[in-house]
């Protein structure tokens, strides 16, 4: 039985698997995507998302942490400057995952992992939906009770407009 098993082993022992981990955030921190397996990819994703929250809060304390777990000066640097500026808003969620399909060689899944805040194409048309408009059931009902006079008061203008247009026509005719 595994039960509380929830460490991806990834067939490496515990030493083995930090390295690996630790090189591959420090690419992903440098990069902003790698393409590796889809196992490695969604237990990297454990493993950064916390380094990245940290990176938002640029003291002392939180470089040596950080630095704990990665042992890269210049993916530090990256990480608390460029990465933690975009992100600096964003509650979580930094990494977006996208199957790629089997490689040739080994037939083995591949996946691309990729920071969500530094892809244009994605980025550009969803973060304008989100910051034009924030809907929620409460502004809707709101919304659409000032719509409704609004409704109501443009047939009767038009209603008069109608009405007057003939009688401008027959003062014509006489």
């Amino acid at each position: 039985m595994r039960h509380g098993d929830k460490v991806k082993n990834l067939g490496r022992k515990k030493a083995h698997r930090d390295a690996l981990l630790s090189n591959l955030a420090c690419q992903l921190i440098q990069y902003k995507r790698i393409v590796t397996t889809t196992a490695k990819a969604k237990a990297l994703r454990v493993y950064v998302e916390p380094l990245i929250t940290k990176g938002k809060e640029n003291t002392t304390h939180q470089r040596r942490v950080v630095f704990s777990y990665l042992q890269d000066k210049e993916a530090i640097k990256e990480l608390f400057g460029t990465i933690a500026e975009k992100v600096g808003g964003r509650p979580g969620g930094y990494t977006r995952i996208i199957k790629l399909g089997a490689r040739v060689g080994d037939n083995a899944e591949t996946a691309m992992i990729e920071l969500v805040d530094f892809n244009e194409i994605y980025g550009k048309g969803i973060g304008e939906d989100k910051t034009a408009a924030k809907k929620t059931r409460r502004a809707g009902s709101k919304k659409k009770a000032e719509a409704t006079p609004a409704a109501e008061v443009a047939p009767v203008a038009e209603a008069t407009e109608v009405s007057e247009a003939p009688a401008t026509e027959e003062k014509a005719a006489e």
